[in-house]
C-alpha cells in the first residue's frame, strides 16, 4: 500500500486533482467544472481546454459559482467547483449552506491552497478554518487527502458519491505515501503504521509528519501507530475507538485551527464512547491567524512539524 523508496517521491495534490478531472470528463459527460478566476492555480485549466462546453469560468464571484453549481446539480450534472480554501468556504458560506447543504445538492467543492500552503500571501490567503465551517453543515462530507495518490482516488470516489462534498488540497508537492493499489473509501481511515504505545491520527499533509515522528519515536524505543484520517466527516469511529483501546494515548495532528477541526471530532468520539480516560494531545494552530512566510517556516513557528508531534507524544506518555 505504501511507497517504499527513501527519500519518498513527491507530487502535488492539486495536480492530481486536475488530472483526475480530465479522466472524469472523458468518462462521464455529466461532470462539469466551475472555477473562480484561479483555474491555473486550482489546476482545472486543462479540463477547460479539453471540455470548454462543460467548463464555467465564474470570475472572482465565489457565491455565484456555488449557486450555479447547485443549479447544475439540480439538473442532473455532477459539478466540481474550485477556488482557494479560504475563499471558497469564506466568501460563499451562505450559498454553501443554503444552496448546497440545506438543499442536499450533489455539489463537489474542491479547495486548493488549504492550511498554510499560500505561505507568502499571508493570513488573508491561508485557509485554517475551513474544516470547522464545512463539518458543521449537516450532510456535508469532508475529506483531506494525505497525498496525490489518495487525492486521485478520492476524486473518483466523490464523483460517485451522492451528496455534498468538501475536499481540501494543498499547493506544494507532498511525499507520496501510497501506491496505485491503495483503495480509498469515504468514511474509512487507513492505518499506515502499527504501534502499541501511542496513536497519531492525522489528516492532509500532517500524515507525512506523523510518519516521520513515529520513526523518531521508534529510535527511542516507543511504538507509535499512525492513522490517516482522510475523511473527517463522517469520522471512522471504530478506528478511533480501536486506537483508544489498544494504545496508551492519542495525538491528533492537523494543519487547521484547533477549534472545530479533526482534533475536536476525535475527542468527541472518544468521550461519547466512554473512552475519556485515554490521554490525548492536539497539534494544530493554536487560535491565531497565519502570517507571511514560506509554509515550512510557518509550520515550524506554529508547531506543525514531526519534531513537535514526537515531543507531544513523549510528554503525553511521560505524564
Amino acid at each position: 500500500m505504501m511507497a517504499g523508496t527513501d527519500p519518498a517521491p513527491t507530487a502535488s495534490t492539486r495536480e492530481a486533482y486536475g488530472e483526475a478531472l480530465q479522466e472524469l470528463g472523458s468518462a462521464n459527460p455529466r461532470v462539469v467544472v466551475l472555477d473562480a478566476d484561479l483555474m491555473g492555480s486550482t489546476k482545472t485549466d486543462e479540463f477547460a481546454r479539453r471540455f470548454p462546453q462543460r467548463f464555467f469560468q465564474m470570475g472572482i464571484a465565489e457565491a455565484d459559482m456555488v449557486s450555479t453549481a447547485a443549479a447544475l446539480a439540480h439538473e442532473g450534472f455532477i459539478p466540481f467547483a474550485s477556488s482557494f480554501a479560504v475563499f471558497l468556504t469564506g466568501r460563499a458560506y451562505d450559498q454553501i449552506r443554503q444552496c448546497v447543504a440545506y438543499s442536499a445538492n450533489n455539489v463537489k467543492l474542491v479547495a486548493t491552497h488549504a492550511g498554510l500552503e499560500a505561505g507568502p500571501d499571508g493570513a488573508t490567503h491561508q485557509g485554517l478554518e475551513d474544516i470547522a465551517l464545512m463539518r458543521a453543515l449537516p450532510g456535508m462530507t469532508v475529506i483531506a487527502p494525505a497525498d496525490a495518490v489518495e487525492t486521485r482516488k478520492a476524486v473518483f470516489a466523490i464523483a460517485k458519491h451522492q451528496g455534498p462534498v468538501y475536499m481540501r488540497l494543498g499547493r506544494a508537492d507532498w511525499p507520496l505515501l501510497f501506491d496505485v493499489s491503495y483503495a480509498f473509501e469515504i468514511g474509512r481511515a487507513a492505518m499506515l503504521r502499527p504501534g502499541n504505545d501511542v496513536t497519531f491520527i492525522a489528516c492532509g499533509m500532517m500524515v507525512a509528519q506523523a510518519l516521520q515522528a513515529a520513526r523518531e519515536l521508534e529510535a527511542q524505543g516507543l511504538s507509535a501507530r499512525v492513522v490517516n484520517m482522510a475523511t473527517i466527516e463522517p469520522l471512522d469511529v471504530e478506528c478511533v475507538l480501536q486506537a483508544a483501546r489498544q494504545t496508551g494515548a492519542i495525538v491528533v495532528a492537523e494543519e487547521h485551527q484547533r477549534n472545530g477541526g479533526l482534533g475536536e471530532a476525535v475527542a468527541r468520539c472518544v468521550a461519547e464512547h466512554g473512552r475519556g480516560s485515554v490521554p490525548m494531545a492536539f497539534v494544530a494552530v493554536e487560535g491565531q491567524f497565519g502570517q507571511s512566510g514560506t509554509p515550512q517556516e510557518l509550520r515550524a513557528k506554529l508547531g506543525l512539524t514531526a519534531e513537535h508531534l514526537a515531543a507531544k507524544a513523549r510528554a503525553l506518555l511521560k505524564g
